[in-house]
C-alpha cells in the first residue's frame, strides 16, 4: 500500500502534467489519466515520474464516460489500495464566436469541461480517505473575467465555481474538502494554440498586462494544487484561489 495516492484527468500535458510531477516529487503515487486519441504522452510523465523515484502509472480515465472514469479509480485503488485526493484537471479549448457557434461545439466543451468534473468528482468521491480534497481546475476567464470567442468554455469555467461550492456543503459531513483553482494566463500547450488560444504571441502580449510582467507556469499552478490538496488547507473548502500574477486586479487603462 502506497503512503499517499492521487488522481488526476488530463495528466498527459500542461497543468496536469505537471502536478502530477511536482506531486510525485512530495511523495504521492500518482494515477496519470489520460483518454484515447490523447496526443500527449501519459506515459513519458509516467516515465519521468519513475525516473525520478517516484510511483505512477498511466490510466484511461475519459471524463466523458462514467464507466471508464469508476474504472480508472478501481485500478488506482488496485494499485495503490487508498485514494487521498483527486484534480479534476481534464478540459478542451476551441475558438466559437457565437455567430457560428454550433450546437455541438458547445455540447461537446461543456460536456467536457463541466459535466466532466462533476463525473470525476462523483467518482472519486465515495473512496477518499477522510480528511483528503479534491481540487478543480477553473479558469480566470469564466470564474473572473469573460473571453471574447470562448462563450462555450468560459460558461463551463463559470459553472465549475457553483459546482464546488455546492459540493463542498455535500462533503463536508464527511471529512472532504473540495476547491478551485483558477489559473490565468499560462504558458502550456493550450495557450500555445495560435488557432484556438492566443498562441506564442498572445503570451507575449498577455506578460504586457500582468503585474508581475510575465505569464505563469504549470508547475506554479501544480504547486497551488498542492497547496489546497495539504493539510496546510484543512479548513480550506468550497472556495476558489485565484493564481493569475496580478491580471485580474488590474484596474482598466
Amino acid at each position: 500500500m502506497s503512503e499517499r495516492a492521487l488522481f488526476i484527468t488530463g495528466a498527459a500535458s500542461g497543468i496536469g502534467r505537471a502536478t502530477a510531477l511536482r506531486a510525485a516529487s512530495t511523495g504521492y503515487a500518482v494515477a496519470v489519466g489520460t483518454f484515447a486519441g490523447d496526443p500527449y504522452d501519459a506515459e513519458a510523465v509516467v516515465a519521468e515520474i519513475v525516473d525520478a523515484g517516484g510511483a505512477a502509472f498511466a490510466v484511461a480515465a475519459n471524463v466523458q464516460d462514467t464507466d471508464e472514469l469508476a474504472n480508472a479509480v478501481d485500478q488506482t485503488l488496485a494499485r495503490y489500495g487508498r485514494l487521498d485526493g483527486a484534480v479534476a484537471n481534464a478540459g478542451i479549448l476551441k475558438r466559437a464566436p457565437l455567430a457560428v457557434l454550433e450546437d455541438s461545439d458547445w455540447n461537446r466543451i461543456i460536456d467536457i469541461d463541466l459535466t466532466g468534473v462533476m463525473r470525476t468528482i462523483r467518482a472519486v468521491t465515495p473512496h477518499l480517505t477522510v480528511g483528503s480534497g479534491i481540487v478543480v481546475v477553473s479558469s480566470i476567464a469564466g470564474a473572473a473575467v469573460g473571453w471574447k470567442g470562448h462563450t462555450p468554455y468560459t460558461a463551463a469555467k463559470a459553472g465549475l465555481i457553483g459546482l464546488v461550492k455546492s459540493a463542498a456543503l455535500e462533503l463536508g459531513p464527511q471529512q472532504l474538502r473540495i476547491n478551485a483553482i483558477l489559473p490565468g494566463v499560462i504558458e502550456s500547450p493550450q495557450s500555445l494554440d495560435p488557432v484556438n488560444s492566443g498562441g506564442a504571441d498572445g503570451l507575449v502580449q498577455s506578460a504586457a498586462a500582468i503585474p508581475l510582467g510575465r505569464v505563469g507556469q504549470p508547475d506554479e499552478i501544480a504547486q497551488a494544487i498542492l497547496f489546497l490538496l495539504s493539510d496546510a488547507a484543512s479548513y480550506i473548502s468550497g472556495q476558489k484561489l485565484t493564481v493569475d500574477g496580478g491580471l485580474t486586479v488590474v484596474w482598466p487603462s
